[in-house]
């Protein structure tokens, strides 16, 4: 009997169950190998989780809006249309629905993302040569008419993604062709999935005396918040004139570089001086990390928090990281991210200066060492070194950081350097 499990994948290390979104296909549909079949949301995103394997969708155990624990079976595919009854019987069979059984075989499927864990579990089932490229990196090839056998992926195990796509289409020309890439222990789709416009989450109305179940984001949230209660922290306030930066935002705000992007930026190279700050704890002892990878907090329209990350932030110019930045918030609201660009962050920013709030205090993310949280810029009445009053642009940051491995000597410090690019030298940002 050639019957294989589709089953829950770990779309991110933190993820213990998932909810089926939708599925792409229907029970008796035809599915090709690396071809999309369900779409299921982890605690940070929505997924395309693709087949292994050809044959037909037999039976669906975890409908459209249930959900499952992560390596549970949600669905059974049936090599051949003469088995497809063979599999609904399994299904119906003592368990079938709850739990795992030892007939088919397990390891059906994997989600576009290509985790670290999926990789290791399925890496056998990967074609040399095999183009390795995201559903939307994909799309957007096609509309663009790019060909993605011309570029070198950019994602992790030289995966294809948007970015690469669109960088490519902005500079106008076709590369030189590349060698295909060695095999890599991952899936890709052999053609390009069925498009799909997400459903935003509804926002349900408050009422007096009503009890809303918190939504998947809400429950991650909670979780990390939870985590937190156990590492010993302290804060740092510092005040940062920032009349040169807004100056510089002014100039060029035309260009498309956000103030985010700019925060961002003056962090993470400040950070090349502070490596401590961008460490963070284990149990072996402090993790230097190698990136400066800077984590920006955005709320969800339906209650939830993310934080979308910026890679190499340091090294990468303000042009591009602006770029970057308006495209993640974009997939992060469509909850369309990838892993690796949620959960990479070394350091965190968290700014509420947009709402007029003056100054806060950020809660530590989970395997972090620090978060700054940003106020608004104000105008404030100031004595100049001459003895005199002048209006200045003023803002109040507070950093969060982790006293395990981060005393107040060594955030003060940094916080001391940040001020000092962003009030003498801001115009090195945009080089």
């Amino acid at each position: 009997m050639s019957i294989h499990e589709v089953f829950m994948p770990a779309l991110s290390s933190t993820m213990t169950e998932g909810k089926i979104v939708s599925w792409v296909k229907s029970p008796g549909d035809k599915v090709e190998k690396g071809e999309t079949v369900v779409v299921v949301e982890s605690d940070k995103a929505d997924m395309d989780v693709e087949t292994f394997y050809e044959g037909f969708l037999a039976h669906i155990i975890v409908e459209a809006g249930e959900t499952a624990s992560v390596g549970a079976a949600i669905a059974f595919i049936a090599e051949t249309e003469a088995e497809i009854e063979q599999a609904k019987s399994l299904a119906n069979s003592s368990g079938a629905a709850t739990t795992t059984t030892s007939s088919p075989e397990p390891i059906a499927a994997t989600a576009s993302a290509a985790t670290p864990a999926l990789a290791s579990q399925n890496g056998s089932n990967h074609k040399e040569g095999r183009l390795v490229a995201s559903p939307r990196a994909r799309k957007l090839a096609k509309e663009l008419k790019v060909d993605l056998t011309t570029l070198q992926g950019s994602g992790p195990h030289g995966r294809i993604v948007a970015e690469d796509v669109e960088a490519l289409s902005n500079k106008g020309k076709q590369p030189t062709p590349v060698a295909p890439a060695s095999p890599i222990p991952t899936s890709a789709p052999v053609a390009p999935p069925v498009p799909r416009t997400p459903a935003p989450t509804p926002v349900v109305a408050a009422v007096p005396g009503q009890i809303v179940p918190l939504t998947t984001f809400q429950n991650a949230v909670v979780r990390n918040m939870v985590a937190t209660i156990s590492v010993p922290v302290f804060r740092v306030g510092y005040t940062i004139t920032t009349d040169g930066l807004d100056k510089l935002y002014k100039q060029i705000k035309s260009k498309g570089v956000t103030m985010t992007a700019l925060l961002a930026k003056a962090v993470a190279v400040t950070l090349q001086k502070h490596p401590l700050l961008n460490a963070s704890y284990s149990d072996q002892g402090i993790v230097y990390h190698s990136d400066i990878n800077i984590s920006v907090a955005v709320a969800m329209d339906d209650g939830g928090l993310i934080t979308p990350v910026l890679q190499n932030a340091d090294a990468v110019d303000i042009y591009s990281l602006s770029r970057t930045w308006k495209s993640l918030v974009e997939r992060a609201r469509a909850k369309q991210l990838q892993p690796q660009e949620y959960n990479s962050g070394t350091f965190t920013l968290s700014n509420l200066g947009m709402f007029g709030v003056d100054k806060f205090d950020a809660i530590l993310p989970p395997g972090q060492g620090s978060i700054l949280a940003i106020g608004a810029s104000r105008p404030q009445v100031v004595a100049t070194p001459d003895g005199l009053f002048a209006v200045r642009q003023q803002m109040q940051v507070n950093i969060t950081s982790d006293h395990r491995i981060i005393y107040g000597a060594h955030a003060a410090a940094f916080l001391q350097d940040l001020a000092k690019l962003i009030e003498t030298n801001p115009q090195s940002l945009t080089l």
